[in-house]
C-alpha cells in the first residue's frame, strides 16, 4: 500500500485522465475526433482540467486537435507508437521523482566534504528505481491498453458507450 501510495503523490490525477482518453481516441475509427466537453464527459470529469492535459498531449504530438463543428481529439500517431511513459511525460513533465536534498551533510558533527563526493546510496537506489519504473512505462503501450479494455468489458457495454460517443462526434 505504501508504495501505492507513493507513485499517486508523484503521478498527476491528470495523466490518468489523459491515459483514458488516449484509450478511447485510439478506438475510434480513423478521420473521426472528439472534443474536449465530450471526453470529459464520458469519464465524468471538470472539462477545464481534462482541457490542459489533452493539451498537453497535443504539445507532445500524441493527439492531434481540430477546430470545428466536426473538430475536437484524435490520435496523431499509431496507438502502438505511444507508451504509458509518453503520456506521464507528456502531462507531467519528466522531472525526477526523486530529489536528493543532501541532508547527510547536516548532521551536528558532519564527515568532512570529501566524504560526499559520490551519491548516497540511498539517493542512488532512488534513481535506480525511478528508471526502472520509466523503464516499464515504456514497455506499456497504448493498443496493449485498449485491447486490455476491450478483453474485460462486455461487448454489450463497448457497444452502448460506442453508440453514446458516436452520437456526440461533432457535438460544439
Amino acid at each position: 500500500r505504501t508504495s501505492r501510495n507513493l507513485v499517486s503523490m508523484r503521478i498527476s490525477e491528470g495523466v490518468e485522465w489523459a491515459a483514458h482518453c488516449a484509450v478511447v481516441l485510439a478506438q475510434l475509427p480513423d478521420g473521426l475526433a472528439l472534443n474536449a466537453g465530450v471526453l470529459a464527459e464520458f469519464h465524468g470529469v471538470p472539462k477545464p482540467y481534462l482541457a490542459k492535459s489533452l493539451q498537453a498531449l497535443s504539445r507532445a504530438g500524441i493527439v492531434a486537435s481540430s477546430q470545428g463543428r466536426n473538430g475536437g481529439y484524435s490520435m496523431a500517431r499509431p496507438a502502438g507508437e505511444v507508451t504509458l511513459l509518453d503520456i506521464v511525460l507528456a502531462v507531467d513533465g519528466g522531472q525526477a521523482a526523486f530529489r536528493c536534498t543532501e541532508i547527510r551533510q547536516r548532521a551536528p558533527h558532519p564527515a568532512p566534504r570529501k566524504c560526499f563526493r559520490s551519491s548516497c546510496a540511498i539517493a542512488a537506489g532512488m534513481w535506480r528505481a525511478e528508471q526502472a519504473w520509466r523503464d516499464e512505462l515504456a514497455t506499456v503501450r497504448l493498443d496493449a491498453l485498449a485491447s486490455g479494455v476491450a478483453e474485460i468489458v462486455p461487448d454489450d457495454v463497448m457497444a452502448q458507450n460506442a453508440g453514446w460517443l458516436a452520437a456526440r462526434i461533432g457535438r460544439a
